[in-house]
């Protein structure tokens, strides 16, 4: 028996190190999944879309996600992640495969595409494959992964900046995106010469464009009224023609099947990537589906709110078990996150909680606000005073951090209410004293960058700005809508 036993066990090691084999001859390392990716980078690389602060913006939150989607498939033990829609502007390049989808006003391609694959090959696969660029150079390296007998290398951050040598720019005419930054820096023009140079098109487009935003605001106290809805709103800086159209399909849809509307009562709308209910308890419209996705949405909206009072009842009971802390969600420090996922991240960490009940007085953290995140190993504050926490995080491990930081976080919640709330008093003192349109910034736009940018427009008082749309950014770029985009640190 002894004897049957050692060998059932033989059997299974032996098993599992012919499993552990064949898993490393299909792992795709760090390394080599940049080199296979450098066609994508060269397309979507956010330093390529200086003067176009929309498709920049999107790009770089979707490499993130990307990022994070491909370090989660590196992890050992990782056997399966949640599919994950993201959404890229792709340049025009050499690599693009010969047939291209239409070009977009801005003169670039708008590719969506879901990830729902379980290795880094077939991932990276699919990210060539879906933005139409070649995967030529993929066959040599998926035949020396599935031959390699070595581990795959530790996962490293895929989304970096990518620093070729410049002989690589020299040889294939691609333009270096470093020294294209040191030369924009250099030749950067101070406000007032930029604003005699642009303001007559802004102007212009800002004239052109006034009907469109009159149609826009009738549609959305329209539609708000009708509809009774709390507000409405966009994900993304879309165009005023955009926005309009998107409108236009939720009131054409509202006229075709009104039951189907029933249960958007009350709520706040967001055009958004995808269709759902984000952490918020905002509906999201998914601006590349169709009505009858739409309805199929709004069908479901009850086993959404059921999943959003679940989510609130878990919020009070992680509370009640960290002194007071509230768990809070900020869209503006992370992409927008479904309820479904959301809740999954609130269960795993109230589990983890109740499996080693902390020590906290129940008042001690009051006032404070966490964020969850799955990607992360270890807890940390943030520059805005949240605790940044991981869902799996050992609760001992996180007692000791939460007591240690909380007089920092207590500075820094404060410091941040003082700054939010200069930054709205600076921002109607800007919109007042320039007689603008309208005021905004970038969500890449800090609270004390803005209210620097504004205090020193107000001291420029610049005639040249009345009655346009300015929106403080990191760049100078004149919009299709003739809004201004002006850096916050522009040169006087």
């Amino acid at each position: 028996m002894a004897v049957n036993s050692l060998l059932r066990c033989s059997i299974r090691l032996q098993r599992k190190r012919v499993a552990t084999h064949l898993a490393q001859q299909r792992a795709l390392s760090g390394a080599e999944a940049v080199t296979a990716l450098r066609p994508f980078y060269f397309a979507v690389h956010p330093d390529f879309f200086g003067q176009h602060p929309v498709e920049r913006e999107v790009n770089e939150t979707s490499l993130k996600r990307l990022n994070s989607y491909l370090d989660h498939l590196q992890k050992p033990g990782s056997h399966s992640v949640r599919p994950m829609k993201l959404s890229f502007y792709v340049r025009d390049t050499k690599d693009s495969s010969d047939v291209q989808p239409d070009l977009l006003a801005s003169g670039f391609r708008s590719v969506s595409f879901t990830l729902h694959t379980y290795d880094v090959l077939s991932t990276v696969w699919n990210v060539l494959k879906s933005c139409s660029l070649p995967t030529e150079h993929m066959k040599d390296l998926k035949t020396s992964v599935e031959t390699s007998k070595r581990p795959p290398e530790g996962g490293g951050a895929f989304y970096r900046p990518i620093r070729w040598h410049k002989s690589y720019y020299s040889f294939t005419g691609f333009k270096d995106p470093e020294q294209e930054l040191q030369q924009a820096r250099r030749v950067e023009p101070t406000l007032i010469l930029w604003l005699r140079n642009n303001e007559p098109e802004a102007t212009k487009k800002n004239t052109a464009s006034l009907p469109r935003r009159e149609e826009l605001n009738r549609l959305k106290n329209e539609l708000s009224r009708k509809l009774d809805l709390s507000d409405i709103r966009w994900q993304r800086s879309w165009g005023v023609a955009h926005r309009c159209s998107q409108l236009q399909s939720l009131s054409r849809l509202s006229q075709q099947d009104p039951g189907a509307l029933r249960n958007l009562r009350g709520h706040t709308v967001m055009f958004a990537d995808q269709s759902g209910l984000n952490a918020s308890g905002h509906i999201m419209l998914g601006t590349m589906d169709v009505h009858h996705q739409w309805t199929k949405m709004f069908q479901q909206l009850p086993s959404y709110h059921s999943l959003l009072q679940q989510s609130d009842w878990l919020k009070e009971r992680i509370s009640l078990l960290l002194g007071g802390t509230q768990v809070v969600h900020k869209e503006r420090l992370g992409p927008i996150q479904p309820i479904s996922e959301h809740y999954s991240t609130l269960n795993t960490f109230h589990k983890s909680l109740i499996s080693r009940r902390l020590r906290l007085h129940p008042r001690s953290m009051q006032g404070l606000s966490m964020l969850l995140e799955n990607d992360r190993t270890n807890p940390s504050l943030h520059e805005m005073g949240y605790f940044i926490i991981p869902t799996t995080c050992d609760p001992p491990k996180l007692q000791v951090f939460l007591q240690s930081h909380a007089p920092e976080a207590r500075q820094r919640t404060q410091r941040r209410n003082q700054l939010q709330a200069e930054e709205a008093a600076v921002v109607k003192l800007c919109l007042h004293n320039l007689s603008l349109s309208s005021l905004s910034k970038e969500p890449s736009v800090s609270s004390s960058q803005m209210i620097m940018c504004c205090n020193r427009l107000v001291e420029q008082r610049s005639p040249l700005m009345q009655g346009l749309h300015i929106c403080v950014s990191q760049f100078y770029s004149v919009m299709q809508d003739g809004d201004l985009c002006v850096p916050w640190d522009w040169k006087s």
